[in-house]
């Protein structure tokens, strides 16, 4: 049951919005409720990365945000305890993204087990191997997750080709070949991988890595894609609360609001 391809082919007339947001940071108090806020505001998808110390794919400002969880001590059974309280509470699917070693750490069956108990419904593992894909695809399908796969521009025609067979539901589609977050306009060039993944499969498309404002959310919505992924920008407004500014907890909620209302003028 893939319930995240599910979400975003309801929103076919708009571009949804999948804000991204690290587990712990600032505090596991500040993410329950930055879910709940999440949930109310519009969001149709969140992703919630697990903190992890050496994240390849991220950016600066969520490798900071990282650092600081890991730092109070928060791993993933305090992150699934956390999730076990907040998700009856909410509609909003929520993805996890995560890198292969904590995974493997965890042990492949107990960590997917695990978030399935919970109420996850998606997971994102950026560097999963591809001879590893037919397992974790086999194992996630039985506990009703959707494992989303990853498409970037420096995938060669073979391996976008490999993934897009084995991807049991929607794609990540990644923006440019840096890290999250770095301020750069979306390469429109893209469209062309783009066109590539349509032609080849009905599956969802998600947009990811460097969407940092409005107005490139806006340019992003625009693409031939069904939801665009926002991280770094929600981070910075979340690392507000280091300066215990109580108003930043509502800055996220208007930061997703006009997000919203940014992506479905298409």
């Amino acid at each position: 049951m893939n319930i995240i391809s599910k979400t975003l082919q309801k929103q076919s007339s708009n571009c949804s919005l999948v804000p991204f947001i690290t587990a712990g940071y600032p505090t596991l108090q500040v993410t329950a409720e930055a879910l709940c806020l999440l949930d109310s505001k519009g969001a149709d998808v969140v992703e919630l990365g697990i903190p992890y110390s050496d994240a390849l794919a991220d950016g600066p400002t969520i490798q900071e945000a990282s650092k600081i969880a890991i730092n109070q001590g928060i791993y993933l059974d305090e992150i699934l305890c956390l999730l076990g309280n907040v998700i009856p509470q909410i509609t909003t699917p929520i993805v996890i993204f995560t890198y292969y070693n904590p995974v493997l750490a965890t042990g492949v069956v107990q960590f997917i087990s695990k978030i399935s108990k919970v109420g996850v419904s998606g997971l994102i593992i950026p560097d999963l191997p591809l001879e590893e894909m037919d397992y974790i695809i086999q194992l996630c399908a039985s506990f009703n997750i959707e494992l989303i796969l990853f498409i970037a521009p420096t995938s060669s025609e073979s391996r976008i080709e490999s993934i897009l067979s084995k991807s049991p539901g929607c794609i990540y589609l990644v923006s440019s070949n840096g890290v999250t977050g770095m301020d750069q306009e979306v390469d429109y060039q893209i469209n062309h991988l783009i066109k590539i993944i349509r032609n080849q499969s009905k599956k969802s498309i998600m947009l990811g890595f460097g969407i940092a404002d409005t107005d490139q959310a806006c340019h992003a919505s625009k693409l031939d894609v069904d939801a665009i992924v926002v991280g770094s920008a929600f981070i910075r407004k979340m690392g507000f609360h280091l300066q215990q500014n109580t108003s930043s907890i509502l800055d996220i909620g208007i930061f997703c609001e006009q997000l919203k209302l940014a992506i479905s003028k298409k």
